[in-house]
């Protein structure tokens, strides 16, 4: 059973070996055993860690760092939106349509965890390595999309979301990928974010929409264009 706690600063205990891409997050000691897997975060033993800590009963939540700050600050709202949208990576991974896209789609979700963990932590406090992002996440999706139009007839009308669960679930990814890209530039306004967070998520709803385009045409679905009236 694997259980996650919290924001990417909280520990995660679960049997066996960990994920590869857990196991590459820099600044987590991992301990691994058959029977028992802990990630220490900061050098501590959280083995008694819980589910529930009552900390955030009245709407604060913890920054990687320790900062406290009330749920509804642009901070979480950015992370938690990376976040939702993972979960939406997730979504497409799942159907049988997007097998041949699970590595790079199982890349983009590491690539995730590893901007929300740069989102939630205040790095006046935090004495945390944090995975680095650099320009080669940013290449990789450019790459892709170069790979998938040439497989695409060329887009000459928009086109409306739908046809196959697939398409849809690229689609809604693309909206919330959208909306977490907003966030993080209104952040911005207030908070350091590296630039190449902005580039990533900008290029990934780009990725998003060719790859709904894409699914359209592995699924048989009808693509149909938007014609106003």
């Amino acid at each position: 059973m694997t259980i996650f706690v919290g924001t990417p600063a909280d520990p995660v205990t679960f049997a066996g070996k960990p994920p590869r891409q857990l196991r590459s997050l820099v600044g987590h000691k991992t301990e691994y055993s058959e029977s028992k897997t802990r990630l220490l975060v900061g050098g501590k033993d959280n083995r008694n860690m819980k589910i529930y800590t009552r900390k955030g009963d009245e709407g604060k939540t913890g920054l990687i760092g320790g900062t406290r700050v009330g749920k509804d600050e642009i901070r979480i709202h950015a992370y938690g939106t990376v976040d939702e949208l993972n979960s939406w990576i997730g979504m497409i991974r799942d159907h049988e349509a997007a097998k041949a896209f699970e590595e790079i789609l199982l890349e983009i979700q590491n690539s995730l965890f590893t901007i929300g963990s740069h989102l939630a932590s205040d790095a006046s406090k935090s004495r945390m390595t944090l995975p680095e992002i650099t320009d080669d996440i940013v290449l990789r999706l450019e790459r892709a999309i170069d790979e998938m139009e040439e497989q695409l007839e060329p887009m000459r009308n928009f086109v409306l979301p739908g046809g196959h669960l697939a398409v849809s679930s690229a689609h809604v990814a693309r909206c919330v990928c959208r909306r977490a890209e907003r966030l993080v530039v209104e952040m911005a306004h207030e908070f350091e974010v590296e630039i190449l967070v902005l580039k990533y998520l900008n290029r990934l709803s780009d990725y998003l929409f060719v790859l709904s385009r894409l699914l359209t045409k592995v699924t048989n679905a009808r693509e149909i264009p938007w014609i106003p009236k």
